[in-house]
Order: C-alpha cells, then structure tokens, then sequence
C-alpha cells in the first residue's frame, strides 16, 4: 500500500513534458556532480592549508632545537617568516625562551612528560596570549646542555580560514548560477530538437482517411529525427497505396458482381413470366450458372480478403503436420480435374518438398492450370523440379497459346485484369485467379512470375525447399 502511494506522488511530481523531464535530469546530475566536487575541493584545501601551516611551525621549531642542542637559545628567540610565535617550556614547566611576542607569557601546557605530539596538530586558540585567531601549533621536544626542553611554534590560520571561505562563497554563489545556465541550455537545446517531432505530431494527427497523400516535414541534418520522418513518410505510403487498392478492389468487386447479379435477375424475371415450360427450364439452367459463377466469384474475394488480412493458412499448426510433396500435389491435382480440353503432360521430379499448406498450395497449381486451359491452344506441360543451388522448388506450368506481352507480365497479376484476347467472363474468368496464385506463393515465402518462353505463357512459382525433405522434419510454414 505504501509502495503504491509512492508511486502515485512520484507520478505526479514527475514533469509530463519530455522537454521538462530532460532538464530536470540534466540539472539534477550537475547539481549531484557539483555539489561532489564543490565538497571534495573544500576538504582539499582545508588539508593543504593546515598541512602548509603545519610544515612551516615545524621548520621553525626544528631550527630553535638545533640552537638549543648547540647551547645557543638565548633569552629572546627571533622569529622565522610565517611564524607567529616560539616559546621553549622546560621540564620544571618554566619558561626558558621565547619570542619577543610572548616574552613573560605562562607556559602554553605544563610539560609533566617529555613527549612530541604526534600527526597533525589541531588549532589552538591563544587570545590569553594576546595572539588573534587560530594559531597551528607544533611542539617539539630537544635536549640541551642543560637538560630537555619542549618547543612550541605556532603559525596563524587566519589566511587559511579566509582562502577557505572565499573558496566556498565562490563556489556557492558559482554553482547555482552554474546549474541555472544549463537549465536554460537544456531547455533551450531540448525545445529545438523536440520541434521537429511536434511539427510531425501536428501533420500526423491533421492527416484523416481521406488525406493519406500528405507528408510530414523532413527536416534537415539526417539525424534520427529525420531518420524517424522518413519513415513515417513511407509508412504514409504504404497506408496511401493500400488505400487506393481497397477502394478500386472495392469498386472492381461491386462491378464484378453487379453484372451477373444483373443478369440473373433478368433470368428469373423472363422465367417467372414465360409460358413455356421448356424456355423456363433454359432460363433457370442459366440462371444456376450464373449463381455458380457468384459462388465462385464470393469464394475469390474471401480467399483475397484472407490473404490481404496476414492470416494464416488452416491446419498448419496441426500436429504431425510434414512438408507437401509437390510432385504427388500435382499429380493429384491433374487426375481429380477429369478429362479436360487440353491434355496435361507431366514433367516431375520425386521427393521435391516445399513446406506449406496442402490446400493452399493445391490452389495455387489449379488456378495456374485453369489459365493455362484458357489460353492454351493444344497442349500443357506441369514440370516438378529441384533448384539445388538456392535450395527452392520449382514449379512450372506452360501453354502454347499466343503468349503475353513483355509489357503485361506484370499487369496481368493485378486483380480483376484481363487481357485484350480474354475479355469474356465465360471463357477469361474474374481476374483473380493469377493474383491468388501469386499471393499463395508471396505467404508461402516464394514468387510466381512470368517467364520467357519460346511459344505460349510460361508461368514460374519458386517456393523454399523443405530443411530435411529426405526425413520430412521441416519446420510449417508460418506467416
């Protein structure tokens, strides 16, 4: 419960705005560095400071032990630069010498034992003394013709304390103002790279379902940002084309399907008024055919519509499922479709294996057979094959009909084309069986094209071959 309410106030402290949450975190890792380094530069100086202070207090002590060793430490003690005072305390606690400063001053501490103080002394405060400010004092013990003595020198700290708070003023006064430019920078440098991606966001969301042809502004640079518009521009693209293609498959389908719908209307209103019996027997014959023909017709869009919509093909999730053998399909194909006008001669390789779908894929070679029944003059020829170099599986169907245009092997595969010499909606069909073909072998991952061919149409589907096709362990094809 606690964790949700800290979650809860941390959502709604968080800056909504990208602008103000890359401000916010650039300022808050300065102020982390700053204040770091702000700290870690204070301690430096203070150790510097006070161990200068201290190596100066210690020279001068080391240089009244020597005159004492030798016998020569008079009453008055001179004093070396920076030193601030010398005072020499003998064992009996009295003192023996001294700077002109703290002549007849008591002694600093009473000496019981003769002992140097270790590290680094801390600051004494000698106002008793008539010495201002903090002094750092060093002591040091000697001997003497006369016996030992303790040396206290001692150097001001006042410079120090200055140098030390005229550090950290300049570094409070800096770092603030410091933080507060790159706040302004951030918000400033942020608020011009994020102005391009709003500029997109306005177009975008201004762009409806029937204004797919505008284009979001590309700026300058090739960063990501252009980078990203580039790619929104081509995904506008693809939504323009697909629209354009839904709505002329929409119209092509309505023309389609309202001439025989038409037609059969038409039949049924003759029958239902003709006397003669035979005559509406002709009319009701025809007007079956015609509902075959829309059956046929509703079956091709739904099998488009399926494909269009990225679904996969049935039953290739089903356990056991193995790869289809493209030779035994044809075969089978070719015998179910009975006594034709045009014999087939078969040209097949055994053990050629794509993975896929039976049904689909048994689609795909009747719809290549019924075209090449449509435009073949006397014969088909259905060659099976192996393609060991790119590891694919071939499968060709020729006719020897008139053959296509250079310029129409592509147009061909649009829906609802026919050619000049195929017009006809009895013998030239709805146009869609080619583009389901092609749409088959497109989902299976393979091509259908047009090849060259000396006489008649050559069609061309190139499928994957199977991983394993000798043991039948291959993988089911998935879209």
């Amino acid at each position: 419960m606690a964790l949700r309410r800290l979650r809860a106030v941390r959502s709604r402290l968080t800056p909504r705005s990208m602008r103000a949450r890359a401000t916010l975190a650039a300022c808050s890792v300065v102020a982390v560095a700053l204040t770091a380094a702000s700290l870690a530069m204070l301690a430096l100086l203070h150790t510097d400071l006070r161990g200068n202070a201290t190596r100066v207090a210690r020279k001068q002590a080391d240089v009244v032990a020597a005159m004492a060793a030798r016998g020569e430490l008079a009453r008055v003690v001179p004093l070396g630069a920076g030193t601030d005072f010398v005072q020499v305390v003998g064992t009996g606690g009295d003192v023996v010498s001294a700077s002109p400063n703290v002549v007849g001053r008591p002694p600093l501490t009473p000496v019981p034992g003769v002992e140097a103080f270790p590290g680094v002394p801390a600051p004494w405060e000698l106002k008793e003394f008539g010495i201002d400010g903090k002094q750092q004092v060093v002591s040091v013990i000697a001997d003497t013709p006369k016996g030992q003595v303790v040396i206290h020198t001692g150097v001001s700290l006042g410079p120090a304390d200055a140098a030390e708070s005229s550090t950290a003023l300049v570094l409070a006064v800096g770092c603030p103002l410091l933080l507060l430019t790159v706040a302004l920078v951030t918000w400033r440098v942020t608020g011009r790279a994020l102005r391009p991606v709003e500029a997109i966001r306005s177009e975008v969301s201004a762009i409806g379902e029937q204004e797919l042809h505008r284009r979001v502004p590309i700026p300058r640079g090739g960063d990501e940002i252009s980078r990203l518009a580039s790619t929104m521009n081509a995904m506008l693209d693809r939504l323009d084309v697909a629209g354009r293609r839904q709505r002329q498959f929409i119209a092509d389908a309505s023309h389609e399907l309202r001439s025989p719908i038409a037609v059969l209307r038409t039949q049924l209103e003759v029958a239902l008024a003709h006397p003669d019996p035979e005559v509406r027997t002709e009319l009701v014959a025809g007007a079956l055919e015609d509902t075959e023909r829309l059956q046929a017709l509703a079956t091709d869009l739904l099998f488009l519509a399926r494909l269009d919509s990225g679904a996969p093909a049935p039953d290739r999730s089903a356990a056991g499922a193995v790869p289809v053998d493209l030779a035994e399909l044809v075969r089978a194909v070719v015998r179910n479709r009975g006594v034709e006008r045009c014999p087939v001669t078969l040209d097949l390789t055994e053990g050629v294996r794509t993975p896929g779908n039976y049904l689909w894929l048994t689609r795909l070679v009747t719809n290549l057979l019924d075209n090449a029944q449509r435009h073949a003059a006397g014969e088909i020829r259905v060659r099976v094959r192996a393609d060991a170099g790119r590891r694919d599986c071939l499968l060709e169907v020729r006719d020897d009909g008139h053959g296509i245009a250079p310029e129409d092997r592509d147009r061909i595969f649009e829906r609802f084309t026919r050619l000049d010499d195929a017009r006809s909606r009895d013998h030239g069909g709805a146009g869609l069986g080619l583009p389901i073909a092609r749409d088959i072998a497109r989902h299976h991952g393979g091509t259908l094209a047009v090849v060259d061919s000396r006489h008649g149409a050559a069609f061309l589907a190139r499928l994957p071959a199977a991983a394993d096709a000798e043991a039948g362990n291959c993988s089911v094809f998935e879209t």
